[in-house]
């Protein structure tokens, strides 16, 4: 485990600590539940099948924002820890979670390096969290390192299709190519924005392995008919019923 940041790292840190406020105000209240729900059309997990029974295992969330997920978990009976890159974000985060009467932990840090012994989670999470904002080949294998044998890692990001498929001169996305698929990594989109992270299917799958991790699922997201978002409009939600915009991995922690 290394203390120092990646440069990615940093930039992403000061951008999610300056647009925190603003992304709390124009998300938070779509994001709360009193159950799981997952992704950008927010889709309950027991349709899904994603985490299923937490009660009485140890979770740990990638990049935890104000712990909207982390507080459903804790009231579910789980013992949560959440990680966020962002000081800004853990300041909504403890205030909501004074507010709820529930245990949830708290950490600043990053995916990249974890501050946990090894074998630590039965399972480890996120919701477009940090997986999207740290790079795979670094947080994937600390993931892996930080689940017990049989734990389950699962997390919802962008696809592909979300980033070969975005014309940036139109600022949406198109049914058509715009860029390679192959050596798919790190990527921006306009100035000042964050460095984003996705791999192509292969990839995603060789890291895993090398993790010690086996696929169980690959969930992509179809929104139903008439789904609202705060993520993402109208004509992209519609796109997204043709071209998966969203998906779900499922890994499990394989023994020693």
């Amino acid at each position: 485990m290394s203390d120092e940041l990646t440069e990615h790292a940093r930039t992403n840190r000061a951008y999610w600590d300056s647009v925190s406020d603003s992304y709390q105000d124009e998300n938070a209240e779509f994001i709360t539940h009193t159950e799981l729900h997952w992704g950008m059309w927010q889709i309950p997990d027991s349709e899904l099948g994603i985490l299923g029974d937490v009660s009485g295992k140890d979770v740990f969330e990638l990049g935890c924002g104000a712990a909207q997920s982390g507080i459903v978990l804790a009231r579910a009976g789980a013992r949560v820890v959440g990680l966020d890159n962002s000081a800004r974000q853990l300041e909504h985060a403890r205030r909501a979670v004074e507010a709820a009467g529930v245990d949830v932990g708290l950490l600043h840090g990053t995916a990249e390096s974890l501050p946990f012994a090894d074998a630590s989670f039965d399972v480890v999470f996120a919701d477009h969290g940090a997986n999207r904002f740290a790079d795979p080949y670094l947080w994937v294998p600390e993931t892996g390192r930080v689940l017990r044998p049989g734990g389950l890692l699962a997390f919802s990001g962008g696809t592909p299709f979300e980033v070969i498929c975005f014309d940036e001169a139109a600022d949406t996305w198109a049914p058509r190519l715009e860029r390679p698929y192959f050596g798919m990594h790190a990527y921006t989109f306009g100035e000042d924005s964050a460095v984003e992270f996705d791999l192509p299917y292969g990839e995603w799958i060789r890291i895993f392995r090398e993790a010690g991790l086996s696929v169980e699922a690959l969930v992509e997201v179809r929104p139903p008919e008439g789904a609202a978002s705060t993520y993402r409009n109208a004509a992209e939600t519609e796109f997204a019923r043709s071209w998966p915009m969203e998906q779900i991995w499922k890994a499990r922690k394989t023994p020693a």
